[in-house]
């Protein structure tokens, strides 16, 4: 019989170069701060600055030669392979920061993330087949030599390549300048912005070219070519008067936000809902730079985020009248062209702002983290949220990232599944790894403020029992809405929502099979019936001593125990408590293992009653597995009877099930 095969989608050109552009920008914007901040002392301290200094002055040279570049190199290779990628980035750098003589900020963003590549493919020849005690000498020499050879690579050859293209990327600067046509260049710019390249191509062009312009003269029209807040101020202030229904309502808050607070993402909605409104924000830009060219003002550093504010920070001493003109006359011109349009166009069913901000959003291809101002949390006729744009990736933080976000994404995981979502990715996460890359957060309610600032588009979901939340439900029921069209589910309804916690564990989905962990991370003798403690303190310290003794960790991960317990409960939920580290602790754990102890008379744990304490201590993903065996029994209530009632260890690890195969 023929077996169908099913294409599969192709990814369009926009998605990768809006990911390439990213990419780019993601090397520079983490380090805005220090370009800002040799901005400033260049302003002051130079022989032309506001207070010149010397002495002061002799930082502006280093600053950008070497702390730049090695920073994005840093950043590049970090965002590849982590800090090890980043280490060997940032010694490539300075190859190409040696081998030539001016700032070498692509060559950086070139050298970075392909050493941190190469770091990741020479670490997996060997992955596996180092004998112990030989892996520190491994990792360590292994980095140090490919770091040297990029170095040698850096110098020899990137950075004369990169050298030859920035001085042409200059010349064509200036011949653009020379001949009047910079302001053309709003011809593309604006309608990239539109599509989401504005980070790439402010940050990942015309920032490195910018700088080293910056460096010769002082200033540089380049850093407010896409970061002028002009067309978009304009484009807002034209709904503002002549728009209609809720985009007039709003475009006055959205004004304010993209002048003042920079976010020019916010009038994006505005210009998809009527296209032609694109002609109105290439004029205003055109005018901007035009008069930017004419007066001959520019910008010390970068402006970022794209503020009035931020660009008279970094407005160069000479050019605050060509800074305001410029700002001044992009907005009256692409408030003039944007009225003329809304005017004269009729009102059409495209006129509606819900759904150009959906639009947004699938072309950014995440929730935006400005659309609420514009139409407030999207909800369906059940009254639950709905993304714009299916869930896929749904994420579980904790501090450590091991322990009470283990387990809860093991429960909300069966629960999706068994909704009938299996494409829904449920992992966990320690706070401190968070990337803005996911669509639902769920943290305990005590750190929910601290995961928001590295997850600003995603929904937050703010939880006190891991085990048997309610909102675990609500969440489903977001998947179920945001995923299927008419809130039915792919089996037409037949799962509406996840089991009870009552239901049996076979009816729940499995735990995949990467997730299972090595053997011997529970034993018998980890297992205690009668507990001895009365306290929760004694109880961390009776669950600790457990690993203690069987190697896994040593005497500093116990305080640690300790120390994550003052900060954030580890209750779970259903009598169950899971003490573990933090997540600096884990240079204290040797190998993964768990203990369980029952307390049958129970334990005061903040007010909670506990009856059973997990000891946590996880390399890795080697735990997770227990975990989820563990989540499974304590969300069946007859389980957990079992387990009160049981009376020899092996009784407890049947119920666990084989963790250990």
């Amino acid at each position: 019989m023929a077996t169908e095969t099913v294409e599969k989608p192709r990814t369009s050109m926009r998605v990768h170069v809006q990911k390439f552009g990213t990419f780019l920008s993601g090397m520079i914007m983490p380090n805005i701060g220090a370009f800002i901040a040799w901005g400033f002392i260049t302003a002051l301290f130079i022989p032309a600055g506001f207070f010149p200094n010397s002495e002061l002055a002799k930082l502006v040279g280093p600053i950008i030669t070497y702390l730049l570049p090695l920073l994005i190199g840093y950043t590049g290779g970090r965002m590849v392979y982590g800090v090890r990628g980043g280490v060997v980035g940032a010694v490539a750098t300075m190859g190409v920061i040696v081998g030539t003589d001016i700032p070498m900020f692509i060559g950086a963003m070139i050298l970075g993330p392909l050493t941190g590549w190469l770091m990741m493919k020479v670490d997996k020849i060997w992955e596996g087949r180092v004998k112990p005690g030989f892996e520190m000498l491994i990792d360590n020499f292994s980095a140090g030599i490919l770091a040297a050879i990029m170095a040698v690579v850096g110098m020899m050859i990137v950075g004369p390549v990169v050298k030859a293209f920035s001085n042409g990327a200059s010349a064509v600067v200036e011949w653009l300048v020379g001949n009047g046509l910079l302001p053309f260049t709003s011809i593309f710019i604006e309608p990239a912005k539109v599509l989401f390249l504005n980070n790439a191509v402010n940050h990942g062009i015309l920032t490195p070219l910018g700088t080293q312009q910056a460096l010769e003269q002082g200033k540089s029209i380049l850093f407010l070519l896409e970061a002028n807040p002009g067309p978009g101020f304009g484009i807002l202030l034209a709904y503002s008067f002549f728009g209609k229904g809720l985009a007039k309502a709003s475009a006055p808050g959205a004004a304010v936000i993209q002048f003042v607070g920079g976010i020019h993402e916010i009038y994006f909605p505005y210009v998809l809902m009527k296209p032609m409104m694109i002609f109105a924000a290439i004029g205003g830009g055109m005018t901007g730079i035009f008069t930017l060219v004419v007066t001959g003002a520019g910008l010390r550093s970068p402006a970022a985020p794209g503020s009035i504010l931020a660009v008279y920070a970094a407005t160069a001493r000479d050019s605050y009248v060509g800074v305001t003109l410029s700002v001044l006359f992009a907005t009256t011109v692409s408030f003039l062209i944007g009225s003329v349009i809304l005017k004269a166009s009729k009102a059409t069913a495209e006129d509606d702002l819900d759904q150009a901000t959906h639009k947004m959003e699938a072309l950014k291809g995440k929730k935006s983290s400005v659309s609420s101002a514009l139409i407030g949390e999207g909800v369906g006729a059940s009254g639950v949220a709905v993304l714009a744009t299916p869930i896929k990736n749904i994420v579980f933080a904790c501090d450590a990232g091991m322990g009470s976000s283990a387990m809860g994404a093991s429960v909300l995981r069966n629960k999706i599944k068994a909704a009938g979502f299996p494409e829904v990715k449920v992992t966990n996460s320690a706070i401190a790894n968070l990337s803005d890359s996911y669509d639902v957060v769920i943290t305990h309610q005590d750190l929910t403020e601290r995961a928001k600032p590295a997850t600003a588009s995603a929904v937050h979901v703010s939880v006190d029992n891991f085990m048997n939340s309610p909102r675990y439900d609500e969440i489903v029921e977001l998947v179920r809405v945001s995923n299927t069209d008419g809130g039915e589910t792919p089996e037409a309804g037949a799962a509406d929502v996840a089991p009870a916690a009552g239901a049996t564990p076979e009816a729940q989905a499995e735990v995949p099979a990467e997730e299972a962990g090595p053997a011997g991370i529970l034993v018998a003798e980890s297992v205690v019936l009668n507990g001895a403690a009365t306290t929760r303190d004694a109880a961390i310290d009776e669950a600790g001593q457990l690993l203690l003794d069987r190697g896994a960790v040593d005497t500093g991960y116990l305080d640690a125990m300790h120390e994550r317990e003052e900060s954030v409960s580890t209750y779970m939920g259903s009598y169950l408590a899971i003490p573990h580290g933090t997540n600096a602790a884990k240079d204290h754990i040797m190998k993964s293992a768990v203990s369980v102890i029952r307390y049958p008379n129970g334990i005061d744990w903040n007010g909670k009653e506990v009856k059973f304490v997990v000891g946590v201590a996880g390399v890795n993903n080697e735990h997770l597995h227990i975990l989820s065996s563990i989540a499974k029994v304590f969300t069946n209530k007859a389980q957990v009877a079992q387990l009160e009632a049981a009376t020899t260890v092996d009784e407890v690890l049947a119920l666990f099930g084989k963790v250990n195969s």
